[in-house]
């Protein structure tokens, strides 16, 4: 049995706690966050959305059903790094292709267990969106908080452009068959399995997971995928008849080129936003988007839609949210946050837009409002 290798998490607070290291060796930097998720570390990790980030995981074990490669969002892992109580030693899953601290190995991933994650996730709570590192390489307690509070937080910073694709591409993929049946069921029977017509959209990547392409594939688009920063004019010459706007990393005021291109697009397609691209939208119709004191990242936050008054459990991972008090009169709140009443959805009122803040394709994650892809089929065949 190989020795075990110490690794250090220093806070800009000053906080350093010491564990092991069970990824790559280094040292890695950013803000620290933490998922509230019992599963789904995989998707996690490989959620674009999460660039520019250290990841703190809530749920006490970590990696005991290994890694499944068709289970990924994304081609990489994105997180600067990654931290846990207890890295399981042994994984068991039939569908497993790796363990995952060897993926974590071989992602380049610097990842340590051994920490009080209860005490540190109290800590971000009470102190706010804090930089951090995590380093195999340093011990020294000075050096590491001096180097957390050296390290680039997300504010200000297009990390939209950073994960994005580098050139146009179509997406035909839908559901693995192992995916749950419930979130085809959620569709009514819209889009492949009711035969309906399909459509054609334009999907701008500002960090698009996977999940999001199928899911507007089952429902019966398809999908041309676009870059972050691709002008209003080359999106519309794909003759799309709709728009979606992807999840993504990072400050959604700094996109400056994606949100250049929506207010060239809004009255000229209908336009669905999810996350970032929600929160481009919602500064491209003239309201305000702000860093939260430390953000949504689960898979057990409660929405009620306002349109329907159903409450949905809904899967989120997001830093900034539009300001409540800053959506202009021609905006309708559509969906709201029961934990702490924050803008999770928004329509025009004259304008085919709309916008959520949560995700409605989370996998693994609650079903709730998978819907809300037939809707925006509904909303563009009017």
């Amino acid at each position: 049995m190989s020795a075990e290798i110490p690794a250090w998490l220093a806070l800009e607070s000053g906080l350093v706690m010491q564990g092991r290291a069970v990824g790559a060796e280094g040292e890695k930097g950013g803000d620290l966050v933490f998922n509230t998720a019992m599963s789904g570390y995989h998707e996690i990790l490989t959620d674009p959305s999460y660039a520019g980030q250290v990841v703190l995981m809530t749920y006490p074990q970590i990696g005991n059903y290994g890694v499944v490669d068709e289970d990924a969002e994304s081609a990489r892992a994105w997180p600067e790094a990654f931290v846990m109580r207890e890295m399981s030693s042994i994984h068991s899953n039939h569908r497993a292709t790796s363990s995952l601290p060897a993926w974590l190995k071989e992602q380049g991933i610097v990842a340590i267990d051994g920490i009080d994650t209860r005490e540190l996730t109290k800590h971000v709570r009470e102190r706010g969106s804090l930089r951090c590192v995590v380093s195999t390489t340093d011990g020294d307690t000075t050096s590491l908080v001096a180097k957390a509070k050296a390290t680039p937080s997300t504010d200000g910073r297009d990390l939209a452009s950073v994960v994005t694709t580098g050139a146009p591409y179509t997406w035909a993929e839908g559901y693995h068959e192992s995916y749950p049946h419930e979130l085809g069921r959620a569709f009514d029977g819209a889009g492949t399995k009711g035969g309906g017509e399909r459509i054609r959209v334009v999907a701008y990547d500002f960090g698009i997971k996977r999940n999001i392409l199928r899911s507007l594939v089952h429902c019966g688009f398809d999908v041309t995928v676009v870059p972050a920063g691709t002008p209003a004019d080359d999106a519309l010459a794909h003759d799309p008849q709709a728009i979606f706007l992807s999840n993504g990393p990072g400050d959604p005021a700094a996109v400056s080129s994606g949100i250049a291109a929506v207010s060239d697009l809004i009255g000229k397609r209908p336009i669905f936003g999810i996350c970032l691209g929600h929160q481009i939208l919602s500064i491209v119709l003239g309201a305000k988007t702000s860093k939260m004191p430390f953000g949504h990242h689960g898979a057990n936050h409660p929405v009620r839609d306002l349109q329907t008054g159903k409450i949905e459990i809904t899967s989120q991972n997001h830093s900034f949210a539009v300001e409540t008090d800053s959506l202009p009169d021609h905006l309708e709140l559509t969906h709201l946050n029961l934990n702490d009443h924050t803008v999770e959805g928004m329509r025009h009122k004259t304008e085919k837009v709309m916008s959520v803040q949560y995700h409605p394709e989370a996998a693994p994650g609650p079903l709730d409002a998978g819907h809300l892809f037939s809707r925006f089929r509904e909303f563009v065949a009017g």
